[in-house]
């Protein structure tokens, strides 16, 4: 069986033409040196060199396995350097789930720095709502998710404090409370409210419903929406009003007025998430970058 350490061994005698010289390119003495090459040929079953008083010249079975060490040792290299890049999470996938809300925060450019400092990493990006990214996680469909706890079952899952957002009331352009001064969440007691489905997102409808409850009054939703950019076309054509991500105020900014709201309960903890066993590099290599 051939080795690359042999190879190696035969190119420098092939470039040199030389025993002598290509042993100190080696760095090591002849005698080995050419006890190798000799071998070499017994496994080949042919001559590679010729040998003279001073000149040493390559057969062309020589000059074949010449071309095509060199071509095998490259590859070799390529293929060692590739699995230390994937050890070290410097190439591969990463999948990566997200709440609409998050692109407009600390996401954004977490992605962007992520993509600079590890350029070879494909980055799937796919927006999901917290129910949806909680099963592709658990399914292996995902490996991190930004979402909006509380999970009514996170058991199996490992969750971090990402990045930080308030609610906000929005309502159509042309609505008669969108230039009031002093707008206060009771205020919208008798509006129509657009909002996303509890089966979906637990935390952010169970929060908006706590809220108009302290207000005093139970929103009177009249349509749902899957993601929050559903929502907020749905309050753009004057569907109804709704309760959203302070940091969205600048979606459809000519057709929808936001007013952030500075109650008890307002502010939200976007968390990251992933699985409880042992991360790929690539991963953890988001993970750490995202807790700095």
């Amino acid at each position: 069986m051939i080795d690359l350490r042999q190879l190696r061994q035969f190119i420098a005698v092939a470039e040199e033409l030389h025993f002598h010289r290509a042993a100190e390119r080696l760095n090591m003495s002849q005698p080995p040196l050419t006890t190798t090459i000799r071998r070499l040929e017994d496994e080949i079953g042919a001559q590679l060199l010729e040998r003279g008083n001073r000149v040493v010249r390559l057969t062309p079975a020589g000059r074949a396995l010449l071309e095509h060490a060199r071509v095998t040792l490259k590859q070799a290299d390529l293929a060692i350097a590739a699995a230390r890049d994937a050890a070290a999470g410097r190439v591969g996938k990463l999948r990566l789930t997200y709440v609409g809300s998050a692109m407009y925060g600390r996401l954004a450019e977490t992605v962007r720095t992520f993509r600079r400092s590890f350029p070879q990493v494909q980055i799937e990006l796919k927006e999901a709502t917290t129910s949806d990214q909680v099963t592709a996680l658990r399914e292996g469909a995902s490996d991190l998710a930004i979402l909006l706890p509380p999970l009514p079952d996170a058991s199996g899952l490992h969750l971090r404090e990402f990045d930080e957002d308030r609610l906000a009331i929005a309502l159509p352009a042309a609505h008669a409370l969108a230039t009031k001064k002093g707008l206060s969440l009771s205020d919208l007691a008798d509006e129509p409210f657009v909002l996303w489905p509890a089966a979906e997102g637990r935390g952010f409808h169970h929060r908006v419903i706590e809220l108009c409850t302290s207000a005093g009054f139970v929103p009177q939703v009249v349509q749902e929406a899957h993601q929050m950019h559903g929502v907020l076309s749905l309050v753009a054509v004057e569907t109804g009003v709704a309760i959203v991500p302070a940091s969205m105020a600048g979606f459809r900014s000519t057709e929808i007025v936001y007013r952030p709201l500075d109650i008890p309960g307002s502010r939200f903890t976007l968390c990251l998430c992933h699985g409880d066993e042992p991360l790929e590099a690539t991963v953890q290599n988001f993970v750490d970058l995202a807790q700095r």
